[in-house]
């Protein structure tokens, strides 16, 4: 599951750059922060708060490619490109396919860390 959910070069390669104690505290800091943003965008949706949507989208995008989490990081941008009336298709089935890949994401960094 870890190859599939992290791209371990770029995982790596940050852990090279800034240390495994760093990116550890990434990490910690990334998985507290996530749901926050996740539930962030449902609200955003649901408030119809389209800039509110964009920088949350944004932001998960943002924190995920910086720990190779490609898939999440696409996901999240089509969000952000796509707004409000992509978020809401399929009775917000886009949302729902990023809280699943961000679990994926969470396991996987968890076993890096433990690594």
């Amino acid at each position: 599951m870890t190859s599939s959910a992290i791209d371990r070069a770029i995982f790596e390669e940050l852990r090279t750059t800034t240390g495994e104690d760093f990116v550890d505290e990434l990490v910690d800091t990334f998985l507290s922060e996530a749901p926050e943003m996740l539930a962030d965008l449902r609200k955003a949706l649901d408030d119809g708060s389209a800039e509110r949507f964009r920088r949350a989208a944004h932001s998960l995008k943002s924190n995920a490619n910086t720990f190779g989490a490609t898939v999440l990081g696409k996901l999240a941008r089509e969000l952000e490109l796509g707004g409000l009336p992509l978020a809401g298709e399929g009775a917000g089935a886009p949302i729902e396919a990023l809280n699943r890949e961000y679990a994926r994401v969470a396991e996987a960094l968890m076993e890096l860390k433990r690594a």
